[in-house]
């Protein structure tokens, strides 16, 4: 079915949306393909030097950085969606 009336000769709103709906869904992958694949590695080191029973930790130091540097990617990646001079 065609969403484009016949007497519209204006660019297709659906068209011009795509891309967007592209980026949302190529960032919710990459996110979670990344997301799990930092879970998978943090386990796996824990498993590696906790002792058995024991159960990881993560001081608040090191989720304080780890936040600062995800806000600074953040900043990074929405600065390249400028327009370049």
């Amino acid at each position: 079915m065609n969403r484009r009336n016949s007497n519209d000769n204006g660019p297709d709103v659906f068209d011009q949306n795509s891309w967007k709906t592209r980026t949302y869904a190529l960032g919710a992958i990459g996110g979670a393909v990344f997301g799990l694949l930092t879970a998978y590695l943090y386990t796996r080191q824990a498993e590696e030097t906790l002792a058995e029973g024991e159960k990881p930790s993560v001081s608040t130091g090191t989720l304080l950085s780890l936040v600062l540097a995800m806000i600074s990617l953040i900043r990074q990646i929405s600065e390249s969606g400028k327009k370049r001079k």
